[in-house]
């Protein structure tokens, strides 16, 4: 394995480890009002071209960190919808009452 592609996936792994705090904190503590759905959702889009990209460049680093980011991007984007779906239908059962 090269230099550049060692130092590719040391890259890959810092940024993608980066990125696993916020989604284990959503996860945990299921307050998702501070998520902004715009920005994950630019986001999520983003990380899948560059996805796309490492695929099309057969690039080891690019993949698997972009595989693993969308991944958590989505459950993020999820269990935000789930939370506020989940809210909307609490509020919604406490006005029939």
């Amino acid at each position: 394995m090269s230099l550049t592609t060692i130092l590719g996936f040391i890259a890959a792994t810092l940024t993608t480890l980066s990125f696993v705090p916020q989604a284990l904190t959503v996860l945990r503590s299921k307050d998702v009002s501070g998520v902004s759905v715009a920005m994950y959702t630019l986001f999520s889009a983003g990380v899948a071209l560059w996805l796309v990209y490492g695929i099309l460049v057969w690039s080891g680093p690019i993949i698997a960190a972009n595989a693993i980011t969308l991944a958590l991007c989505l459950l993020i984007l999820r269990t935000v919808r789930q939370r506020r779906r989940e809210a909307l239908t609490a509020e919604g059962a406490a006005d029939s009452r």
